[in-house]
């Protein structure tokens, strides 16, 4: 792998875990239109499938396939906020926990430029990271509203890219469509894969993984 002097960081999975909030969230919204439980597992699924990056998108294709019920888009979006966000921040984004170990990232701001590209919007990045990782400094961070087109496009990591002219990226995400997007982008690829996942980890690999790992916190050992 040619060493990287940005690394850049998907959020959900692999710097915070989210199975308590937006994982959370998107059965919590299927229920609520459709009265049924969607597992975790099935929302992986669809989510390991790729093509599945936007969680409203995903919750209003479960209340379908779930249900047969079509909502509006605008609808799933209400509910999904409401659950996620609560009345004043309160709701299931409480949940997250941070992944990344207490200096973790300060050792690697002292060797790389650190970006984030996710699709989350960008005042929900900035809720988690203002909780978490107050004192690390991105350069850029990419959210949902920054790009025209969504992962598994490469816009992001191009934007990215154009902000570091000539340096070597690195992308580190947990899913298909991130890997596909470093792919797209000409941009290395580290696969996360917390329970390594033998169809991912062959995925990631076909899309060109340079290294696969099961936790962020084993990143440095990759590098």
């Amino acid at each position: 792998m040619t060493k990287p002097s940005v690394l850049v960081f998907d959020m959900d999975g692999v710097l915070a875990d989210v199975s308590d909030s937006y994982l959370a969230t998107i059965a919590a919204t299927v229920e609520h239109f459709t009265g049924k439980t969607v597992s975790r597992e099935t929302i992986e699924q669809y989510k390991q499938a790729g093509g599945w990056n936007n969680d409203w998108a995903l919750s209003q294709q479960l209340i379908v396939d779930t249900a047969q019920q079509n909502v509006t888009y605008r609808d799933v979006v209400a509910v999904f906020q409401s659950y996620f966000l609560g009345s004043n921040n309160d709701g299931l984004i409480a949940r997250e926990h941070w992944i990344p170990a207490d200096d973790l990232l300060t050792r690697l701001t002292s060797r790389y430029t650190l970006a984030l590209f996710t699709g989350r919007p960008r005042a929900e990045v900035n809720l988690t990271l203002a909780r978490f990782a107050p004192a690390i400094h991105w350069h850029p961070i990419i959210a949902e509203e920054d790009v025209a087109r969504a992962k598994p496009a490469p816009d992001g990591l191009r934007a990215i890219a154009e902000v570091h002219r000539g340096a070597a990226l690195t992308y580190v995400g947990d899913n298909i469509d991130d890997a596909r997007s470093a792919r797209a982008a000409g941009v290395s690829f580290i696969g996360i894969t917390e329970s390594k996942q033998e169809p991912l980890m062959q995925a990631f690999r076909a899309e060109g993984a340079v290294a696969i790992i099961k936790s962020v916190n084993e990143i440095e050992g990759v590098l």
